[in-house]
Formats: C-alpha cells, structure tokens, sequence
C-alpha cells in the first residue's frame, strides 16, 4: 500500500473522521470543568465528587493509552479507534443519564477507557494510510482542527451549560460519534504493524491504574476522613501496587513500559518538567473555573469565554514557539516558560469578588498563555529528540500518559494542600480564602520545573538528536552483529559492515518533530504514534 494521497476523496474522509475523533476527546476535557459547579449543585454532591468527576477519567485514561495504542498496532488502527469512538459515546449517553453521583463518576471511568482507545489511534491513522508527501499537510489540518476545537470547547460547554443543561455537554459526543464511526469505516483503509507480536502487558496497565487510583482515593477523601485507617490503608496499598508495577515492567520481556528508555537522561529530565508542569496546569484549570463562577459571579458562558485567551494564544503562536525553540535550543524555553506561568497564576490571585476582567483576569490568562506557548512546543520536541527515532511514538505516549497522571495526581492533592472543605465550593469566601492559597502552590511547582530544566536540559538537546540516533543506531547494530563481527586491524572488534549500514541509514533519518509545531493543547502534550509506514 503506497499510501493515501490527500487531494483523494479518501485522504479527505480520512482527515475528517479523524478530527471529528479527536474533537470528542479535546472537547470531553476541556468542557466538563465548565460544568462542575453545576453538576455538584444538581447532584447534591460536595467537592470531592467534583474532584472524582474529572479524576475518574483521567485515571482509566492515564493507566491505558500506552495499551490502546498497541492494541491498534496489533489489531488494526480504524478497528480499535472505531471502537474507541463508540465505546467513548456510549459512555458519554451514560454521563449525560446519570440519575446520581455514583453513576456520573462510574461512567466517567468507562469514558476514560474509550479515549484510551481513541486518541492514539487518530494521528497514527494519518501517519500510516496518508502518502508520505501529504502527510505533513494532513496532519497541520488534523492539529489546526484540533486547535479550533480546543479554543471553542470551553464557549461551547458554558453555552450548554446555561442552555440545555450540564448534561448536554456529555450529549454532545453521540450525534458526533454517529456521524465519524460510519464514516471510518466506510472510507478508511485499515492499517496494523505487522512486526507487533508478544503479549499485552494487561498485568501492567492494571498495577499502574490500581495504584494511581488507590493514592488518588487517599487524597480525595482525606479532608473528610483525615488521618485515618480509610486513608492511610490505601495510601499505603497504593505506593505498594507503583512499587509492584515498577518491578513487573522490569522483569517482563515485552513490558507497556520498557524501563530501559530511562537510561537516557534526557528523556527522564524532561519528564520530569512535564510532571511539574501538568500537575500546576491541571490544578489551575480546575480551580480557576469553579472560582470565577462561585466567587466572581460569572456564569458558566462567560467563564468558558473568560479562559479564550490561553488557548487562542495557544494556537496562533504555537508554530512559532516550535521554531524558536529549534534555534536558541530547549533550555531557555523550558526555564522562561514555567516562571512566566508561575507568574500568571500568581496574578490570577486578584480575581475575587468584584474583580473587573480586563484589570484583574485578562492580564493573568495572558502571561500565563505566553508562558506555555514559550514552553510546550520545546518541551514535546525534546522529549521526541531524547530517544531514537525507533521509539518515538513510545516516548511521545510515556509523556502524555505522565502527563495525565500528574493532573490526576493535582486535582486530587491541590485542594487537601490548600485546606478546601468538601463544601468550600458553595460559599464565595471560603473558596476565594482557598484558592488564593493554592494558586501560590501551583506556581511553586512550575518554579520547581523551571529549575529542573535550567540543570538538566541541554541547549542542543535538539541539534545533538541526529548525533544521538546515529550513535544509537550504530550501537544496536554491533550488538545485534555479535558473532559477525570482525577484527578490526589492531584487533579490537568492529561493526560488520551490513549492519554498519543498516546503523548508518537509520542515523540519516531526521529525528521526529512534535505536531504541536503546528497548534499544542493545554490538557497534555500532543501523542505523536512516531514513524509509521503503510502497512495492509
């Protein structure tokens, strides 16, 4: 299969379902939190239902992304994203049907579990059917689409909030899986890796959601329960599974994640600028929506309008941000960007009763949107840039699964850090008190992250990535060589020169670029599925 052009109807269909798709997720998580005030007040519900509203999706979302990515590979991509779509609306007609709490956040979970199945398959439909000279162009419509979308999600989830009803944000997603799931099958080739093979790691994907979950359990029902055996029990039970996770992914042979990608510094630094990062994002954007409607008064439309100007920013300077990263290096970026966030969500401390929105919270979404328009873009190109061009796409999806777990881990802890009721939701001065306590929390980890990045990440992390491949490829290739080599002439072992070629071509090929070159989101860093050829 030689690839879909995209001027062919099929190239089009192709990049059309697979906005639609993504739309569902981006939409799904960005609209939800513009709803939370009204849900607790319909459900009867305190705070950590809200908190469990949002968490239980990014749990079940979080734990299996890596794996919903290999079962597309296995399986075929259309066919695993196709049942993501349906499996991720039908859950979504469950959200909206909830008649209590208990059930919204059930369906949540099951929601989490189609958007793992979904979303990595959306671009890695793009990177393996369309035709390797239109792919560049497919995928800056498939990231500016998603751009648009992001930027209207929290309009759209405030219109229907204060509309039709809260639960018309979760409606939504039926009529557009009605339309994308018939379309992906009726016009998208199926493609799957045919070098996929061994067993899924399930042992895996459930120790490390057990053990998110357990801990997420513990920080949520704290402020109630405090010290006591229904926290510290699973507390422990949880840092117990990670430890169990950590040492299954270490002796399995096809583990969901190969410790050994670790090894490169790098790699690890950068992830871990991204937990600090995602976590104050994620704790900032939960907050924020529920302070501007219980404390200043807006209603859910102008809360979702209020927050526009990150992600319009987002998306006209995103490309930019790529290319000015790509020439002064990663680690200014990487330093510059979380002090300027640290500062916007410090400003955001004015917005209390009576605020004036161009006084008192335009100026803070902006710093804060400058900020992460000077970092994301860098930030996913040298996590990209850390590892071989080979594992790209596993890179890509350990940041964005870390990611995931660092705002479920935020939204958890921020408000047990910042001494939040289980109804501080409902009275305006108890959650101005808070909220002004734990914006400085957030912006002290951007602060941490700014300093990780200042020690850790290299100025030509992105020019020494060819180098590093190269290098890389060349090695592998001496280790798989091994009783083929050759003495050398002073009789050290060398490369055999098959496989020296095999190294060198792979060191040719220009490490991956993030898509976010193109438009990055705010909920976590784009997955890039890494090279993938056609494959019937």
């Amino acid at each position: 299969m030689a690839g879909v052009r995209l001027s062919a109807p099929a190239g089009r269909w192709l990049v059309f379902t697979t906005v639609l798709g993504s739309a569902m997720a981006l939409l799904d998580s960005t609209v939800v939190n513009v709803a939370l005030p009204r849900i607790g007040l319909d459900l009867g519900a305190d705070l950590a239902v809200l908190q469990w509203t949002v968490n239980a999706y990014m749990l079940t979302l979080a734990g299996l992304i890596l794996l919903g990515g290999a079962l597309g590979d296995r399986f075929g991509r259309r066919r695993v994203f196709v049942t993501g779509v349906v499996w991720f609306a039908l859950a979504s007609l469950a959200c909206g049907l909830a008649p209590n709490a208990a059930v919204l956040i059930a369906a949540r979970a099951f929601q989490g579990i189609g958007g793992a199945l979904l979303t990595p398959g959306s671009l890695a439909l793009i990177q393996s059917v369309i035709h390797a000279d239109d792919r560049a162009r497919a995928i800056g419509l498939w990231s500016g689409f998603g751009g648009v979308g992001a930027a209207i999600g929290p309009f759209l989830g405030g219109w229907l909030v204060d509309g039709p009803g809260w639960r018309w944000v979760f409606f939504l997603n039926v009529p557009l899986a009605a339309v994308c799931a018939p379309v992906a099958l009726r016009h998208v080739p199926e493609t799957s890796d045919p070098q996929a093979r061994g067993r899924f790691d399930v042992l895996g994907a459930v120790l490390g959601a057990a053990a998110l979950g357990l801990v997420t359990y513990a920080l949520i029902a704290a402020p109630q329960k405090g010290v006591s055996p229904a926290v510290v029990v699973p507390a422990v039970a949880g840092l117990a599974l990670g430890a169990a996770f950590v040492a299954v992914e270490r002796r399995r042979p096809e583990p969901m994640l190969p410790l050994s990608i670790f090894s490169s510094r790098q790699f690890s630094a950068v992830n871990a600028v991204t937990l600090c990062v995602y976590a104050a994002f994620s704790g900032f954007f939960f907050l924020s929506v529920l302070d501007l409607q219980v404390v200043v008064g807006y209603s859910a439309l102008a809360a979702g309008t209020a927050l526009l100007p990150t992600t319009a920013l987002m998306l006209v300077l995103s490309a930019r941000s790529g290319e000015l990263g790509a020439r002064i290096g990663p680690r200014i970026p990487l330093t510059v960007g979380p002090l300027l966030c640290a500062a916007g969500m410090l400003l955001m401390t004015r917005a209390g009763a009576g605020a004036v929105y161009w006084r008192d919270i335009l100026p803070a979404l902006v710093v804060l949107g400058m900020g992460m328009v000077v970092l994301v873009a860098p930030l996913t190109a040298t996590v990209l840039a850390s590892v071989d061009v080979g594992r790209a796409g596993l890179a890509s999806g350990i940041n964005n699964a870390a990611a995931r777990a660092a705002g479920l881990v935020s939204v958890a802890a921020l408000p047990l850090l910042a001494g939040m009721g289980p109804e501080a939701y409902r009275s305006p001065d108890a959650f101005a008190d808070t909220f002004r306590r734990a914006m400085p929390i957030c912006a002290g980890v951007l602060v941490l992250g700014a300093i990780l990045a200042w020690r850790t990440v290299r100025s030509d992390a992105l020019e020494r990535a060819g180098a590093d491949v190269g290098a890389e490829a060349v090695a592998e290739a001496g280790a798989e060589a091994g009783a083929e080599a050759v003495a050398g002439p002073e009789g050290a072992e060398a490369v055999a020169p098959g496989e020296r070629a095999k190294g060198a071509e792979r060191a040719e090929r220009p490490p991956c670029r993030p898509e976010c070159a193109y438009h990055c989101g705010v909920s976590a860093p784009p997955l890039d599925p890494g090279e993938q050829r056609p494959h019937t």
